[in-house]
């Protein structure tokens, strides 16, 4: 009988499982996004339309407008990763003061107090601890 590999490390699973619900959350996120519309000028798509419920500022299920969640930087530099885990790939740096787009909030690694990381849409798909980011207006809604 072939001799079964050494075993797979905690921190190792926790690491696969914050990168695969992450992947989950961008798979989501991603179907969620409307189509981008033609607006008829040379063929080119036009902005995506808002969604909008009776009162032109929440979604049909009482969530805020797609990217309408906004956040303030407090940290002097804050890395914005791949997954909301402290040791996940860092994609870039955010600055204090800098304002950010947020799609979602999911728990992740807790960083001083805080299990809350935030999924950001400025430019790239990131995540950034929320311990760093003061909501602007209302908190995110749940991924």
């Amino acid at each position: 009988m072939p001799q079964l590999s050494a075993p797979v490390s905690r921190s190792s699973l926790v690491r696969g499982l914050a990168a695969v619900l992450a992947a989950g959350a961008l798979a989501t996120a991603g179907a969620a996004v409307p189509a981008a519309a033609h607006d008829g000028r040379d063929g080119a798509p036009g902005p995506a339309p808002a969604v909008t419920g009776t009162d032109g500022a929440h979604g049909g299920e009482g969530h805020q407008e797609q990217g309408r969640y906004r956040g303030v930087v407090t940290a002097e530099r804050l890395a914005l990763r791949t997954s909301p885990a402290r040791g996940s790939d860092v994609i870039r740096y955010a600055r204090r003061g800098e304002v950010v787009s947020i799609y979602c909030k999911t728990p992740g690694d807790t960083v001083k107090g805080n299990p809350l990381w935030y999924l950001l849409t400025d430019g790239t798909w990131a995540w950034g601890a929320a311990r760093y980011i003061d909501n602007v207006g209302p908190a995110p809604r749940w991924c």
